[in-house]
């Protein structure tokens, strides 16, 4: 075949091959990766760069007796075109990175030939898609659109990864031979040490790292990582972490659960492909109990939402250096508890944060951001007019609000999210969806305390409209209602048994409702006042379970 493999060992200048060196299988990562991508006889070339800092890299190739280029420390794309001259635009290049150690030549094979049989410019292989773990990631294409890209990319991030301009202007082809094993659940690249761990547990397990194919090492990885509850995962599911630290919910009647008890929620939960844990500094033990969750593998394969504090005892008159050593306490110890070295993402508990001590907080919380020791600031607001004020801060990227199929607040709201999420990066998440669980409940004393003034008909029209849409319970309408809106990134469920998380990750997978039944919705629910849709302000009745 005209075809020829190209092993990317770094991208650029800001991430260093180290991990590619280090030992698997008796083998350094890069010629394992190199040595499976050739077992069954194909042409490769290992690409890296020409900086001293890839000598040591460069040495070790040459002691296994690896092709290897050297071009280019910061522009990838052009280093791969680039070693490639002499080449005729009809070749087939197949891309592979040093970091992902599972793809085969068994299964280079299947995907050159899938590539053949379509006649396409483009296709990839990785993740949900395509039925397999991220990690098994595989992308192949003709040198004449590489060198298309390399003299059309303009922008920096084209220019690293190499195939996002033929992607952009060609489409994405997905190999989706495997799709039907679905695992796209499961994850077996290197990105961190708690990855590096896991892949050198797989392949302990394996006589002949070189020659193992990839099912079997898939085999292997779900024996590791765990059983999903479901193969294909429920994307837009965030667990909810208050109920692991706190008594949470109108309706919880056994409490907190145990460490042990958590650590099982947790790990199935990601399994499950879940993406997200929601939790904050002030849901008491939460923080702690999912850092000792996440703890051997599994922190890296889910991101960690927290909340600052709500900065008790700051006073509103103290200055610049007070207020940001409140900040900072409230930030290092979510890390020490999450036992992580960065939060991914770190939301204001309430909006006033921004604008509140004269803007101390927020100015703090931006230079954490440049530091690096946040990846993403954003807020949890409470109601539209909230949300109106924090779209036009350009900084926060995420933001969290109560949503559910009686909350008519918002209608008027999504048309400028909408708008927003077509200008910039912005990750929208809901809350509330069963109301703190009040929309589930058949007992009037919680309705009461909720200040609903009729609970029988509220109860009523939740349960026609189960028997309308043909729905398996008053659970399954709320979410099949909210997961019907696209501009909804991710659904914050909070769950404190394990059957509790496996019927939400069932629900999650049952088909969204569709325009004709929003419209239904829309059209006949009852209008609940703000004292009912907003937990913050129950309390006229005394609680009893």
């Amino acid at each position: 075949m005209n075809s020829i493999v190209i092993l990317q060992a770094r991208t650029t200048s800001s991430r260093l091959p180290a991990k590619v060196l280090l030992p698997v299988g008796g083998l350094p990562v890069v010629v394992l990766a190199a040595m499976r991508a050739c077992n069954t006889g194909r042409n490769l070339v290992v690409v890296t760069s020409g900086d001293s800092s890839d000598d040591g890299l460069v040495e070790i190739l040459q002691s296994y007796s690896l092709n290897y280029f050297r071009g280019s420390l910061e522009n990838t794309l052009e280093r791969v075109v680039d070693c490639l001259e002499g080449y005729d635009d009809d070749l087939i290049v197949i891309r592979l990175t040093a970091d992902n150690v599972f793809p085969d030549g068994k299964l280079l094979d299947e995907i050159e030939e899938e590539f053949l049989n379509r006649n396409i410019p483009y296709m990839c292989c990785n993740g949900e898609n395509s039925g397999l773990p991220y990690g098994v990631s595989v992308e192949i294409t003709r040198l004449y659109y590489l060198r298309e890209a390399k003299f059309r990319s303009a922008s920096i991030y084209e220019q690293e990864h190499v195939t996002p301009y033929i992607i952009k202007k060609y489409g994405v082809t997905y190999f989706d031979k495997y799709k039907h094993l679905k695992k796209g659940v499961y994850r077996c690249t290197i990105d961190s040490l708690d990855d590096y761990l896991v892949v050198q547990s797989v392949f302990s397990k394996s006589e002949d790292a070189v020659f193992q194919t990839v099912l079997s090492l898939v085999k292997f990885l779900e024996e590791i990582q765990g059983t999903s509850i479901i193969g294909v995962p429920a994307p837009k599911l965030v667990l909810g972490a208050a109920q692991l630290g706190l008594d949470y919910g109108i309706a919880n009647t056994s409490g907190k659960p145990s460490q042990s008890q958590c650590n099982v929620l947790i790990k199935t939960a990601i399994s499950s492909g879940i993406k997200y844990i929601d939790t904050a500094s002030d849901y008491g033990e939460s923080e702690s109990v999912i850092g000792i969750a996440l703890q051997a593998g599994w922190k890296s394969r889910v991101e960690v939402i927290t909340k600052l504090s709500k900065l008790k005892g700051c006073p509103d008159s103290a200055d610049e250096n007070i207020v940001g050593a409140y900040v900072d306490a409230s930030i290092y110890k979510s890390l020490a508890s999450l036992r992580l070295q960065k939060i991914e993402v770190l939301l204001m508990h309430i909006s006033d944060q921004i604008f509140s001590r004269n803007g101390f907080v927020w100015k703090r919380l931006k230079e954490h951001l440049s530091f690096g020791l946040i990846g993403a600031l954003g807020v949890s607001v409470q109601n539209p007019e909230e949300l109106m004020k924090v779209l036009e801060i350009p900084e926060i990227e995420h933001i969290q609000l109560p949503f559910n199929l009686l909350d008519w607040r918002w209608d008027e709201s999504i048309v400028k999210i909408r708008r927003e999420k077509e200008k910039r990066k912005l990750v929208i998440h809901v809350r509330s969806v069963l109301l703190q669980g009040l929309l589930i409940s058949s007992h009037d004393d919680h309705w009461l305390y909720a200040n609903a003034k009729d609970p029988g008909v509220i109860r009523g029209w939740l349960q026609s409209q189960v028997n309308i849409h043909q729905r398996r319970c008053i659970a399954d309408l709320c979410i099949a209602y909210v997961n019907a809106h696209e501009w909804i990134d991710g659904i914050v469920i909070g769950v404190d048994k394990i059957d509790q998380l496996q019927d939400n990750i069932l629900l999650f997978g049952a088909k969204p409702m569709n325009k004709e039944e929003l419209i239904i919705v829309h059209n006949s629910r009852p209008i609940l006042s703000e004292l009912t849709l907003n937990p913050s302000l129950w309390g006229g009745h005394e609680k009893r379970n």
